[in-house]
C-alpha cells in the first residue's frame, strides 16, 4: 500500500512508463466495512414477497371441543370431519408467513459506503490480498496492474484474450473455465444452471469497444471507472479482485474520489 507509482504496460506486456498512483490506494483495508457495503448493495435487488393475510382462513371450520376422543382441531361442518384452517393442516394457513411489509433493504451511511469503495480499490493493489482471494497471480506483472489506453479500443474478444495473456492474467481466466460446473439441485435455480468462479475485472476510462469485446470471456467483467462499485471489486463480500486498470482510469480516480483516502 506504500507504493507511489506503478508501471504502465503496453498491449504486449512490456513496461513503457510509469503512472503516479492516486491516494485512494493508501486507504486502510477494512474487510468488515466492505462486507456490510456489499450486503447492503445486494439487498437492493431483493424482491419483496408476502402472503395473503387470509390465505387458508376462508372457511367456517370450528373445533368440536373436548370429550369426543378426537383432536381439537377446527373441522368443517358436514364435511365428514375433515380438518381445516389450522397450521399443519392441508389447505390451512402458515404459522408465520413472510410479510411484504418486512424491511429487506439494508442501509449503510454514505461515508461508510465511500470508505468501503476506497478500501476495495486499495485492495486491488496488494498482491497478497488478491492471491488470498483465490486468483492466480504468479505471472501478473505488477500490482496494481496498469495498461495503456489502447486497451479501450479493442473490438475483438481474441484481442482482449491476447492482452490478458501478455499481462499474465490469462491463468486466472483459465481457472474460471476449469471451475465451471452444474449446480446441484438445479431445478430450484431457474436460469442459473451453471456455477463458476469470478475472474478478472477490467476498468477503463472510456468504452471504445472493449466492453463488448471482453464480456464473452468467462468470469471477466469490463466496467467504466465512473460505474465502479464495491460489488464489482468485492464479489461475495470478499475484496481483492484481480483488476486491470487502463492508464486513464487510474488518472480518473483522483477526480472521482479526490485526494483524501
Amino acid at each position: 500500500m506504500g507504493k507511489v507509482s506503478s508501471k504502465v504496460f503496453d498491449l504486449k506486456g512490456k513496461a513503457v512508463g510509469k503512472v503516479k498512483l492516486p491516494s485512494v490506494f493508501k486507504t486502510p483495508l477494512r474487510p468488515d466495512v466492505v462486507k456490510r457495503a456489499v450486503v447492503a448493495l445486494q439487498s437492493r435487488g431483493f424482491q419483496p414477497q408476502g402472503r395473503d393475510p387470509m390465505a387458508g382462513k376462508r372457511t367456517t371450520a370450528e373445533s368440536r371441543g373436548v370429550g369426543l376422543g378426537i383432536a381439537r382441531v377446527p373441522r368443517l361442518k358436514g364435511g365428514g370431519g375433515r380438518a381445516a384452517f389450522g397450521v399443519g393442516i392441508v389447505g390451512g394457513h402458515s404459522a408465520h408467513p413472510p410479510r411484504s411489509e418486512k424491511k429487506i433493504v439494508k442501509r449503510v451511511p454514505r461515508k461508510e459506503m465511500g470508505l468501503a469503495l476506497h478500501s476495495a480499490v486499495a485492495a486491488t493493489g496488494v498482491k497478497g490480498v488478491v492471491a488470498k482471494r483465490g486468483h492466480v497471480v504468479e505471472d501478473v506483472r505488477d500490482f496494481p496492474l496498469v495498461v495503456v489506453d489502447e486497451v479501450e479500443g479493442l473490438r475483438r474478444t481474441k484481442e482482449v484474450e491476447g492482452v490478458l495473456l501478455a499481462l499474465g492474467v490469462w491463468g486466472d481466466v483459465f481457472r474460471v473455465k476449469e471451475s465451471r460446473h452444474v449446480r446441484a439441485g438445479r431445478g430450484k435455480t431457474r436460469g442459473r444452471r451453471y456455477k463458476q468462479a469470478v475472474g478478472p475485472l477490467i476498468v477503463v476510462g472510456e468504452d471504445r469497444g472493449v466492453v463488448s469485446a471482453g464480456r464473452n470471456l468467462p468470469g471477466v467483467d469490463v466496467v467504466l471507472v465512473d460505474g465502479l462499485n464495491v460489488g464489482l471489486l468485492a464479489p461475495g463480500t470478499h475484496f481483492g479482485r484481480l483488476t486491470v486498470w487502463s492508464k486513464s482510469a487510474i488518472e480518473r480516480l483522483n477526480e472521482k474520489f479526490g485526494e483524501a483516502a
